[in-house]
């Protein structure tokens, strides 16, 4: 198999997302989860940017990685300066980090217009850093900024450029889709004409703005490029960079190319990266519930009998696994596996089976959606079998909420008592809303008996109004979704108040967990 190296930029241009943000332990956390996924090197931040990313390399002298090494990312000299005097240099040196990422200009008008200076000054700034990082003992990929823009405009300076890095012994370069503007076949005739006059290994690096970075990158790959960078969940400025969970699974299945050691570790670091930086991977290739979902009865028959049917891969080969959605479109097919995971002795032509599809009919008729929420469908099926045991009893829910001077200034307190055993315990808790008060004081009260509550979280609440035409005596359907930190489960409350549906899709995921926690 032919190695391809990865590189993962999610400390660095990943933080470039909106709404995206890590402290010094979230970095921690996620080059330890990448280094055990197997990438061959995380770009960790740029220690002469900020206070937070010094911090960071000076802790990240302590981790013991098994695989990855880490990147410290940076700029060419500035014009007019000798590399060995560059502050930016300088840093990446001190970092301590083995590899050093430097980006400089490929595009002849990013140097004249930009950078303001002259295409000679431009190389002797590439040359200067790459030798200077180089006598240094670091290994240097030279990122060349904007190079196919530069390569469509003025060929003969875009390849100046690369030629300046290797004389001046860059280890990698890699080729930038800055302006993620590229189609795949752009891509995929330069990096033939590029590998003809480089002969160190060529690298990608595309951004999403059309849509395209994945292909870009496996156009490029294919083309003879042997370094691939990107962010394992897709996130970056803009539009985001090439998703590397993607890009790995596709490269390594279905092109046979070496990439990391055990790809049935991608979809568990890609949620857990994802988990840190607060952001879901619904959606995504490969690495998402919905990646291998199945909801049309006729579907859910055909990929029982034979996977291949509607699975373009084996969900385990990722570490992933089939999801079986149930409404009023899967029919016995779809509701019979995930019955026989709480009860395998369920045939399909069990009476059980029969009210229970019967009962969730009920249900979806009323308003309920079980297809986005596994854990009430789990003890809805519970239930109906008699394998319903309840852990807890709400005794009492008192909630008050107040309107302050503005529209913005909302408040909430709850009181509960809930009982455990015969034992009760009774709390309060205020917050900005009501659902949030309620969330907090029935994980403060059940608390007492079930400490381990104490690291579940909220992660998404949904609400969707059913019958618009009832105006405020519609049906509202709640759904949440909740996180210990490893896992996710979703669970539905329906009613005409959406107080009243946000409690039962609350009760619903705190019992679940419980329930789950006891097998």
């Amino acid at each position: 198999m032919t190695k391809i190296t990865s590189l993962d930029t999610t400390l660095r241009d990943g933080m470039q997302a909106e709404k995206i943000s890590f402290s010094v332990a979230d970095k921690l956390k996620i080059v330890q989860i990448l280094d055990r996924l197997g990438v061959d090197y995380i770009e960790a931040g740029n220690p002469a940017s900020n206070i937070k990313d010094e911090e960071f390399f000076r802790e990240a002298k302590q981790l013991t990685l098994t695989h990855a090494k880490l990147a410290a990312f940076g700029s060419t000299c500035k014009k007019g300066c000798p590399a060995a005097k560059d502050r930016n240099l300088l840093k990446i040196v001190e970092s301590g980090a083995p590899v050093g990422v430097i980006f400089g200009k490929a595009w002849d008008m990013h140097v004249t217009e930009v950078l303001i200076t002259t295409p000679e000054e431009n190389l002797r700034m590439v040359s200067d850093s790459v030798k200077f990082l180089k006598s240094s003992g670091l290994e240097v990929i030279f990122d060349a900024e904007h190079f196919f823009d530069g390569y469509l405009r003025n060929p003969d300076y875009a390849l100046a450029v690369l030629q300046a890095a290797e004389n001046a012994g860059a280890d990698i370069i890699a080729l930038c889709d800055t302006n993620g503007g590229m189609f795949p076949d752009d891509i995929a005739k330069t990096v033939q004409q590029v590998t003809k006059t480089i002969s160190v290994p060529i690298g990608i690096h595309s951004h999403n703005d059309s849509g395209l970075a994945v292909a870009c990158t496996l156009a490029a790959v294919e083309a003879g490029a042997a370094h691939i960078q990107g962010t394992l969940t897709g996130i970056g400025e803009r539009c985001g960079n090439a998703n590397l969970s993607t890009c790995i699974a596709n490269l390594q299945l279905k092109r046979g190319y070496d990439l990391v050691p055990d790809l049935s570790l991608l979809t568990t670091a890609a949620r857990e990266v994802a988990e840190v930086a607060n952001i879901t991977v619904s959606g995504l290739p490969y690495v998402s519930k919905s990646a291998f979902s199945h909801k049309a009865g006729m579907h859910i028959d055909a990929v029982l009998k034979t996977s291949a049917s509607f699975e373009h891969i084996d969900p385990s080969a990722v570490g992933n696994h089939r999801n079986i959605l149930v409404s009023e479109m899967s029919g016995k097919s779809g509701l019979l596996p995930v019955i026989r995971q709480i009860d395998p002795t369920i045939e399909k032509d069990s009476k059980e089976l029969k009210r229970i599809l019967d009962r969730l009919k009920e249900l979806e008729y009323e308003g309920y959606q079980f297809e986005g929420a596994n854990a009430s469908l789990e003890l809805v099926i519970k239930k109906a079998l008699g394998l319903y045991h309840p852990l807890f009893e709400l005794k009492q829910c008192k909630i008050l909420a107040e309107q302050g001077e503005t529209p913005r200034q909302g408040y909430a307190s709850v009181i509960i008592k809930v009982q455990v055993d015969g034992k009760e315990e009774i709390t309060a808790a205020d917050a900005d809303g009501p659902v949030h008060a309620l969330d907090i004081a029935l994980r403060k009260a059940l608390g007492a008996f079930f400490p381990q509550l104490a690291q579940i979280r909220l992660q998404d609440y949904k609400v969707r109004i059913l019958n618009s035409e009832a105006t405020t005596g519609a049906v509202t359907r709640v759904l949440i979704e909740m996180t210990d930190g490893k896992s996710s489960w979703s669970t539905v409350g329906v009613s005409t108040d959406v107080i009243e549906a946000s409690r039962q899709a609350l009760i619903d995921g705190i019992e679940y967990q419980l329930l789950r926690e006891q097998v």
